[in-house]
């Protein structure tokens, strides 16, 4: 009688972490600091510190990123703000770029 022997293969699965976006706030002449404010604490969850730097980067440098996340919420924050700011009757721009 023969001794039986089984080889068992390992397989590794490499999973990819998805691809992240940078929301980007734009400086205009029109649209104001605290609607600005209103937004990073309320879409972006920033306090009331975080949100008040934020504003004033993007104020005295023209643009700032204002958080990095995956496509589908960098979307979603991005369109609830343009939607906020024409509402609110601003031609605010915010864009996102992958990281």
């Amino acid at each position: 009688m023969g001794a039986s022997t089984s080889t068992i293969q390992k397989t590794r699965v490499k999973v990819k972490e998805p691809k992240r976006y940078k929301v980007i706030m734009h400086n205009d002449d029109f649209t104001s600091m605290e609607f600005v404010i209103f937004v990073l604490m309320n879409i972006f969850n920033k306090n009331e510190m975080e949100a008040n730097d934020l504003m004033m980067k993007v104020h005295k440098g023209g643009s700032a990123i204002v958080g990095t996340y995956s496509y589908d919420i960098a979307k979603s924050k991005m369109e609830k703000t343009t939607a906020l700011a024409r509402q609110e009757g601003f031609p605010f721009k915010v864009t996102i770029e992958v990281v």
